[in-house]
């Protein structure tokens, strides 16, 4: 029946349609039979994966952007993810950039979004995640500064969301790599990022304590990084004792495109950035010869794509753009494809 909602969706403004299905999810989640019927339908293989010193029930999770307040996760977790990773968070609430800021690129099955951290703020998400929790999931936020902090004080910002956020989520992403707030690719530079990640490391050590467990933090990197650059960047993750890198983020590339909205700003995902961000997680597990466990996100949509991802080094894939097209039974059907061991 997919094909049918969908048509009525892609009559919408691409934000108005997300709001829409978003509402829907929350709606489902916060049902139990309704939440019943869907994990039944939706279930699938289990595939356990252990990484960051967690289990995951498989290897597909969904990527940060789509739930960025924490409202609809429980419905989500019913669709068969093995993870979902929530925000970008910022400490304070914010707006975003003006509308319009997403863009649907049918033909090339992609999408262009400068959102900006559009969100309701730290305080909103953890009230969220407060809750129970479904059996079995693991629960990622993708933390991110906001628009009015300067580069020089970004760290104050991510320490602040680590803090509220360690208690409450399995593992914690740190956005450096965002296209679509100024600045904020600036601090995956060598000595920028080396300084946030040795702060957020420390603060991380307390956290730890506090807790009586790890709190495993992982980096999300550009697909625009030059290898130069890469180098730098995994440099200052290797040092600074982080858990993992997410590989990648949106690309401010346009290659292959043949539409006048390859001209609008922002972050292109979907099918055109599958090869980009495979690329970039075979570069990042040679580079570091499997030390440092990746997340390959960016143009997975079928059980071949995620193969090719986990070929190439990654330990797990999130999925985002390629939902927006095939709809939710997008994970039942790569698991129930994927072969064992996979």
């Amino acid at each position: 029946m997919y094909p049918l909602f969908r048509s009525f969706l892609f009559r919408l403004d691409p934000e108005t349609a997300h709001g829409l299905t978003l509402r829907l999810v929350r709606l489902a989640g916060m049902l139990p039979p309704v939440r019943g019927v869907l994990r039944l339908a939706f279930a699938a293989p289990s595939r356990p994966v252990p990484a960051f010193g967690l289990t995951f029930a498989n290897p597909l999770g969904l990527a940060a952007g789509y739930d960025k307040d924490g409202l609809g996760w429980r419905g989500l977790a019913a669709l068969g993810f093995g993870h979902i990773e929530l925000g970008t968070v910022t400490p304070r609430p914010q707006d975003g950039n003006p509308k319009p800021r997403l863009f649907r690129l049918i033909d090339e099955r992609a999408v262009i979004n400068r959102m900006g951290f559009p969100g309701r703020g730290a305080e909103f998400v953890a009230r969220q995640l407060r809750s129970p929790r479904p059996q079995g999931l693991v629960l990622g936020v993708n933390l991110g500064m906001n628009k009015e902090t300067s580069l020089d004080d970004a760290a104050r910002d991510y320490l602040s969301l680590l803090q509220t956020f360690a208690p409450l989520a399995d593992y914690l992403a740190i956005n450096v790599s965002s296209p679509n707030t100024e600045g904020l690719r600036r601090l995956q530079a060598r000595d920028a990022l080396q300084e946030l990640l040795s702060a957020l490391a420390e603060q991380r050590r307390l956290e730890v304590q506090r807790l009586g467990r790890p709190v495993p933090l992982l980096v999300k990197l550009a697909p625009d990084l030059t290898d130069a650059e890469l180098d730098d960047a995994l440099d200052a993750l290797l040092s600074t004792g982080m858990d993992g890198a997410i590989a990648t983020n949106t690309t401010l590339g346009r290659d292959g495109l043949h539409t006048p909205l390859a001209a609008e700003a922002g972050g292109l995902s979907g099918a055109p950035l599958r090869s980009l961000s495979t690329d970039m997680v075979r570069k990042i597990a040679a580079r570091t010869q499997g030390r440092l466990p990746v997340i390959g996100v960016g143009g997975a949509a079928s059980a071949q794509d995620v193969r090719e991802k986990l070929e190439a080094g990654a330990c797990l894939v999130q999925l985002y753009t390629a939902l927006i097209y095939e709809g939710p039974g997008l994970v039942k059907k790569i698991l129930c494809e994927q072969p064992t061991g996979n």
